[in-house]
């Protein structure tokens, strides 16, 4: 599961009430919770935490099963994001491989001693600008897509060519051509490149980091924590995600799955998570559970329309991750 899902408090809580031990292994990417599944067949792990776009990659694997959903209390999610599974992550018409956990964005986080946008809002271009030189950071291909939308929006691309790019690969590899000799450019102004939650949260603290690419929580738990951080939706949208949590095929503690998705789904335990991690829950009611900093912090981040302009990470086919991959190394190598 993603390496700060997990708070230690709500770890010891699951194990207080239920007697079951959790073995918590952290996780970084998508491509990390595929890459162990298919070398280990699906076997290993009772839980695995893919994000609701991936479900085109994982569906021709056949490395998860169905949930029995008469075993989940979904009426305790968001109805929106529990349908994402129904739809989205029913192979076959096999039942439901995923249900939903976390919810988050990916936007712009910065320095609010070092550095202040111009206008009400950061914008994606802020990471590439010749201004912040050398103190940015961003995912490599996470960043060359908010460079895509910045172009979009400064007239350096045609409007729409980012979300035309999932829908075949010659439109794909157009579009990420020139994104990726725009991003090749102006790598030189890219001081990191991060992986995890603990990368972003050192590059801010400690590698002299003041604007940079992030999703949410990270530089939230650092604010809450009193740092001098901001995370706000930028003016091309932020972009919106929901990991979730799938069973592998090779799961041999199911009774203990279910238990642990019954504590996951209520409202105290996942409200008091939040505080933790700075992302956000699915679970009604649970940010009643949450303090005043998390309700301040989610105010500040999505001001004015940032919700309803929310960008939802399109799904992606199995083509797609492969060639955003060969321009993601070649801008990586460049």
């Amino acid at each position: 599961m993603w390496s700060d899902y997990l708070p230690p408090e709500f770890i010891a809580g699951f194990e207080a009430k239920t007697g079951i031990k959790v073995n918590y292994t952290g996780i970084g990417s998508n491509e990390e919770i595929i890459n162990k599944m298919k070398a280990t067949k699906g076997q290993g792990f009772d839980i695995v935490s893919p994000t609701n776009n991936r479900s085109l990659q994982w569906g021709p694997l056949e490395l998860l099963k169905p949930f029995d959903m008469n075993k989940v209390n979904i009426s305790a999610v968001n109805p929106a994001m529990a349908k994402i599974g129904t739809d989205a992550w029913n192979f076959d018409n096999g039942g439901v491989h995923w249900l939903p956990h976390i919810w988050g964005t990916e936007g712009i986080a910065y320095r609010t001693d070092k550095w202040l946008p111009e206008g009400d809002a950061p914008s994606y271009g802020d990471v590439w600008s010749e201004e912040n030189a050398g103190k940015t950071m961003g995912r490599a291909h996470s960043m060359m897509l908010g460079a895509g939308l910045y172009m979009e929006a400064s007239g350096e691309m045609d409007e729409g060519s980012v979300w035309a790019a999932y829908d075949d690969e010659d439109t794909m590899r157009e579009v990420w051509g020139q994104i990726t000799d725009w991003c090749i450019s102006r790598k030189n102004r890219i001081k990191l490149i991060w992986n995890d939650a603990d990368t972003q949260k050192n590059g801010l603290l400690n590698e002299g980091v003041v604007v940079g690419q992030t999703w949410d929580g990270p530089p939230l738990a650092l604010k809450s924590a009193g740092e001098p951080v901001h995370y706000q939706a930028p003016v091309e949208g932020a972009m919106a995600w929901v990991d979730g949590m799938s069973m592998p095929v090779g799961a041999q503690n199911e009774e203990q799955v279910y238990a642990f998705i019954d504590y996951a789904y209520e409202q105290e335990p996942a409200g008091k998570a939040i505080d933790s991690h700075g992302y956000n829950s699915p679970v009604l009611g649970a940010d009643t559970h949450s303090g005043d900093v998390y309700k301040k912090n989610f105010a500040e981040a999505y001001p004015g329309s940032s919700l309803a302009n929310l960008n939802p990470w399109p799904a992606e086919a199995p083509w797609y991750a492969e060639i955003r991959t060969e321009f993601v190394n070649k801008f990586k190598s460049a």
